[in-house]
């Protein structure tokens, strides 16, 4: 968990021009913070201590501003970037190297019972104010434009923007 944990501080420090230097992310990133409850959360969650996961997790929340449901799924390396206002509902999985900005919601449509909540891959990037809503799969390498709505599947190696969300080009260039 710690090697974890120092992965997602370096990449932070790579990733944000803001970040002077390694205390910069360890004391003033509530992203890190966030990442940081969720991972102790989760280890409660997946031992049965639900109530106690949650209880965390809302502690987290009214601490950074961000909510992430201790059943979620992160992977490695995720940066939030201006976290205020996220959620992340407790199907939902994010793969590795993903950036999430402010305002982002990771939630369901409120129509299904068991996964209810969205799969992201690796390597994607979802602006500011984005919805990604349903039991949808979001492919690798994707990005999403600010104030996007993704209620469909969206392949790999494409940027989605618009309400609803549209494909507009494709991310993957052979050289």
């Amino acid at each position: 968990m710690l090697r974890d944990l120092w992965e997602d501080v370096k990449n932070i420090k790579e990733k944000d021009p803001a970040a002077k230097n390694i205390f910069y992310v360890l004391f003033l990133y509530q992203g890190f913070y966030a990442i940081l409850f969720h991972r102790i959360a989760h280890f409660f969650y997946k031992s049965k201590f639900k109530f106690f996961a949650r209880f965390i997790s809302q502690i987290a929340r009214f601490i950074t501003g961000i909510e992430i449901h201790p059943g979620a799924k992160i992977g490695k390396r995720l940066f939030i970037d201006h976290g205020m206002g996220i959620v992340i509902g407790e199907t939902a999985t994010i793969g590795d190297d993903c950036i999430i900005y402010h305002g982002v919601t990771l939630g369901g449509t409120g129509k299904d019972k068991y996964k209810r909540h969205p799969d992201i891959g690796n390597n994607v990037m979802i602006g500011c104010g984005a919805k990604i809503l349903g039991p949808i799969k979001i492919g690798d390498n994707v990005k999403i434009g600010s104030n996007a709505v993704v209620v469909k599947d969206v392949k790999k190696n494409t940027t989605v923007v618009g309400i609803p969300g549209k494909n507009i080009f494709n991310n993957y260039i052979e050289m």
